[in-house]
């Protein structure tokens, strides 16, 4: 049996798609966290699995945030995302929202503060396309995690921050939003 060239170029192509697209998630955490969490789609070295997720810095409420270990328990790590109205929410802290308040502060960009719709920094959209947080006002920028990984306890921490999306590596920029 002969196939044709076109025929196995496409059955070459479909393989590689299918091949390439279960290596971006070949190292995906093991989310234990219950609640409403936005972490990474890539576990990007968390070293007990957890993934990283959107989380106040320090212990309860914090005017800073920052990513973290996905802590089994913890509610400091529960997060929501509206749509409609471009805010990220805390679900723990009522009516706390993230917003990108501090854009001169390489390590803390980004804080907890009280919700305003009209405020600029605190909208965000979500591409489910490309999983990227993008900032509402400036779709050119992603919400993405520093490379460093420090210690925090017996888990670990990422600085938040903001960076411009084209030429970033998609496993610091692909984020999961679990409602």
């Amino acid at each position: 049996m002969t196939i044709s060239p076109s025929i196995s170029t496409a059955l070459i192509a479909a393989t590689l798609a299918s091949w390439i697209a279960q290596l971006s998630f070949a190292d995906a955490p093991t989310i234990q966290t219950v609640g409403p969490v936005i972490h990474l789609a890539d576990n990007l070295g968390e070293e007990a699995s957890l993934g990283w997720c959107i989380d106040t810095e320090g212990r309860g409420l914090s005017d800073q945030l920052h990513a973290h270990s996905c802590k089994p328990t913890g509610d400091d790590v529960l997060f929501t995302y509206a749509a409609d109205s471009g805010l990220i929410q805390s679900a723990t802290y009522a009516d706390m929202c993230m917003a990108y308040n501090a854009p001169d502060n390489t390590e803390n960009p980004f804080g907890l503060i009280a919700c305003d719709e009209t405020d600029e920094a605190q909208r965000f959209t979500y591409d489910e396309a490309s999983m990227e947080i993008r900032l509402g006002n400036d779709g050119a920028q992603c919400v993405t995690v520093a490379a460093t990984i420090d210690d925090a306890g017996p888990f670990q921490s990422r600085d938040l921050i903001l960076t411009t999306c084209d030429g970033l590596v998609p496993s610091f920029k692909q984020w999961v939003i679990r409602q």
